[in-house]
């Protein structure tokens, strides 16, 4: 077994809100790891969502975030659900190079009646439908959308299949979301939410070691046992997947600290950290230029007492317009 390359006492810890690429080179994998504790309380108290539907949002933006800190360009990457269960709509995005902003649209009659009835798994909330994955890099650029179905599956194996489908590399996706309890300095009970996730890919040099059983068929419905594996992807894997909710949350973990665990026999590298933060991006001048694109019949049946109002429904904020603004339209 190869020796550690890193040592925790030699580390400038990530902390919460940072994104850590990684590399095992002894497996021939790479990576990203990320806990979220602030952005995500923010985002999350923002609308103040129902606890089912908080937990699909905070995996959607774990998910987000560790794949929209990998673009090597300008752009934007959007993580998006449409299904027919009681939350119909979970969006996501990033843009580059550290702003995350994310909502969730649910039905209240019939969140609750799956709640009361006790179907509150991912795949019972969200129903059938898709889940898109939008690469957007701007200037006139043709975006890129993959597109896979929301058929049962939780958000980490849907997100799996993606990779094993659009970018042909096998991998990993693990996700954690936890509620925190406690008591403030004056003693009154205080909430939190954590999340954090975890993904990794086998990326050798030689191509030949690239045939693995994620890859086999395209469709993803054949069982991995059923072919040949590579011993580094075989163990890389497990390891992988023997990480637990508690530990992608615990805040007196660390993402260091868990990916020495995990892969110090194999010696593992981290690298420059990466920041994200909750940022919105729209703006008043965004959104007038769309008002102004109205006809004269929409902008008069878009006002109240002589005035627009658009609320953000990310970041909640709400721009108010006086007609006259649009006057010629």
């Amino acid at each position: 077994m190869a020796e550690a390359t890193v040592e925790l006492n030699d580390l400038s810890l990530a902390g919460d809100d940072h994104v850590v690429p990684f590399q095992v080179e002894g497996l021939d994998v790479r990576g990203r790891a990320v806990q979220l504790g602030p952005l995500l309380k923010t985002i999350l108290g923002r609308h103040d969502y129902p606890t089912p539907v908080a937990r699909l949002l905070a995996e959607a933006i774990v998910l987000t975030a560790l794949i929209g800190t990998s673009l090597k360009f300008d752009g934007k990457f959007t993580v998006q659900t449409k299904g027919d269960g009681p939350v119909d709509l979970l969006v996501a995005d990033f843009s580059t190079p550290d702003s995350l902003r994310a909502y969730a649209r649910y039905d209240e009659e019939a969140l609750a009646a799956a709640v009361e009835a006790g179907r509150t798994a991912p795949q019972e909330l969200l129903g059938e439908g898709i889940l898109a994955f939008t690469i957007d890099q701007g200037h006139g650029m043709q975006p890129y959308q993959g597109i896979v179905p929301l058929d049962g599956s939780t958000l980490e194996e849907i997100a799996s299949v993606y990779f094993r489908q659009s970018e042909q590399i096998p991998t990993r996706v693990r996700l954690g979301v936890a509620e925190l309890f406690d008591r403030d300095e004056d003693g009154k009970p205080r909430h939190n939410w954590r999340a954090g996730g975890i993904v990794v890919q086998f990326l050798p040099q030689a191509p030949e070691r690239m045939r693995q059983p994620d890859l086999h068929g395209g469709d993803g419905d054949e069982r991995e046992e059923e072919h040949s594996s590579d011993d580094a992807w075989a163990e890389a894997r497990m390891l992988v997947e023997t990480v637990h909710t508690d530990e992608l949350t615990d805040p007196q973990v660390g993402i260091e600290r868990l990916l020495y665990r995990l892969f110090h026999e194999r010696g593992v590298r981290i690298y420059e950290q990466q920041a994200v933060f909750d940022r919105c991006s729209c703006s008043r001048d965004k959104i007038k230029g769309v008002l102004s694109g109205f006809s004269a019949e929409e902008i008069s049946a878009s006002q109240e007492n002589g005035e627009i109002a658009v609320t953000c429904e990310f970041c909640s904020t709400t721009y108010r317009y006086d007609v006259a603004e649009f006057a010629s339209a």
